[in-house]
């Protein structure tokens, strides 16, 4: 299987009309396998394991020497690994070292480009201090997205710079803008690029896979060159003085919401200073490309477990689903607002986002569903039997419903020690049960056997209905015969 890197550009020459003949050409593939992953792009692929070298454990200390002495030569760096261990010729030392110097000594100056419209978006993440919600805080970041040619920019506030964070403030970008362009430019942060050695980049798999369904070819900015990107750059600083002071916040929504009024009324209609026109007036909407229909799902996703309190743990809080599906594995889909959790691929739970830590958000319909469900049990006939044993007993069955224990199981099991052992050696391993807040049969079970003796009860007649062998009657309450008897005797 080929990587993630290799599917991307598969799709990106599909995308400039390239026939399955040239592009397999073109990337030395073969055509069966180009045809393959243009109709199926999302099969899984195993990442290759790369050939070792002698030089890998020395490349770090490479690099601080040539960031520190940038004109090192190959003879200076074999002496000092070879202090080190290294055992190999000087020649690939000279090939590693041309490709980390290949940005030494090039002048410093450059000239301003200008993008034709449509053609290029450029982002760059700022952090905005933290939101404090209750007693805890979280931090405050920043996308910023502008449209190279206009200079029309969109920004995104989050609390996380995570991948999924970043896949989300861009897809509303592009909803702001109402399409997408050809490139986009990012520069070192790991969320886009994972690795760069000199000119050669290591894109992040998960934003390529994310820029396929847009077909926008990622664009890095060289290490200490901000101009790449000097429009983003600009528009950081502009968002931390026109837009930032002087504000006051109540959550993330109320600032996305603030964000969004002065894009439409300052940022974007303001003269801007180089192209002496509005954002507004000289962005092209129609040079964008659309947007995908229907657009994919680009929310944060995880696998959880369904504990016995039948919540899920999320973001330091717990959300609650239907009691059903407690001991199972659900799928949670989550954004800035809004948590859904589905099982088997259908929606069983929605929640708003709760940005407090350490909270419990509870539905009521969940809640209700476990009142229904603990009176449910506590109706069915062999329950009511062993309730009529005792007060014990009720105290018991309410502690095993709040331990989450299996109650209809446990109680036909406490039922058949009970025919063993006897009503009141029952009752007095109950007591004892309670008292050490020992929840379970296993309890109970343990107690009667090291200090009870099982009572000799000669078996009843077998019938032939095995239904009715199973039959239990309630132990009558001997109170209520004697307060009959009383009221004959007063008359």
């Amino acid at each position: 299987m080929i990587n993630r890197r290799i599917v991307f550009e598969i799709h990106r020459l599909k995308d400039m009309q390239f026939s399955i003949r040239q592009i397999a050409k073109t990337l030395n593939l073969d055509r069966g396998t180009v045809a393959r992953y243009i109709k199926q792009p999302d099969i899984t692929c195993k990442p290759r394991r790369g050939r070792s070298s002698k030089l890998d454990p020395f490349r770090e200390f490479i690099k601080e020497m040539v960031a520190q002495y940038p004109k090192v030569n190959a003879p200076v760096v074999l002496r000092q690994i070879r202090n080190k261990g290294f055992d190999g010729e000087i020649t690939i030392v000279r090939k590693y070292l041309k490709i980390l110097k290949y940005d030494i000594g090039r002048k410093q100056a450059f000239i301003r480009f200008e993008s034709q419209p449509g053609q290029q978006i450029q982002i760059d993440w700022g952090h905005f201090g933290s939101l404090v919600y209750g007693e805890k805080s979280r931090k405050l970041y920043a996308l910023a997205v502008i449209e190279s040619h206009s200079r029309m920019l969109y920004v995104g506030f989050t609390h996380s710079q995570k991948q999924a964070a970043l896949h989300q403030c861009l897809v509303e970008a592009f909803r702001y803008f109402g399409g997408t362009p050809k490139e986009i430019v990012v520069d070192n942060m790991l969320t886009a690029v994972t690795e760069r050695v000199g000119s050669m980049v290591r894109f992040n798999e998960s934003f390529l896979d994310f820029l396929r369904h847009f077909s926008i070819t990622p664009v890095a900015c060289n290490i200490r060159a901000p101009y790449e990107k000097g429009k983003v750059e600009n528009s950081i600083k502009y968002l931390r003085h026109n837009f930032w002071p002087l504000r006051t916040f109540s959550d993330l929504e109320d600032v996305n919401h603030q964000v969004l009024a002065w894009l439409n009324t300052t940022a974007n209609q303001r003269l801007h200073q180089t192209t002496g026109q509005k954002p507004a007036q000289r962005f092209v909407k129609d040079a964008l490309r659309p947007l995908p229909y229907p657009l994919p799902d680009f929310r944060e996703t995880e696998t959880l477990l369904v504990y016995k309190d039948f919540g899920i743990r999320f973001d330091t809080n717990v959300y609650t689903v239907p009691p059903r599906l407690v001991g199972k594995s659900v799928t949670l889909k989550a954004d800035s607002r809004t948590l859904s959790v589905y099982y088997k691929e259908k929606q069983v739970a929605t929640h708003v986002r709760s940005w407090k830590k350490k909270q419990r958000i509870d539905l009521p319909s969940h809640s209700e569903q476990v009142k229904k469900l603990k009176k449910r049990v506590f109706m069915d006939k062999q329950t009511m039997v062993f309730m009529s044993l005792g007060q014990e007993a009720v105290d018991f069955l309410e502690k095993l419903a709040y331990a989450s224990q299996p109650l209809k199981k446990t109680v036909v099991r406490l039922l058949v020690l009970n025919d063993d052992y006897g009503t009141a050696s029952l009752i007095y391993a109950l007591k004892k049960a309670l008292k050490h807040k020992l929840y379970g049969f296993a309890y109970v079970q343990n107690i009667l056997y090291q200090e009870m003796t099982p009572s000799i009860h000669h078996q009843p007649v077998a019938l032939k209905n095995n239904e009715l062998n199973k039959i239990r009657l309630q132990k009558p309450n001997l109170a209520e015969y004697d307060a009959i008897a009383l009221k004959r005797r007063k008359k």
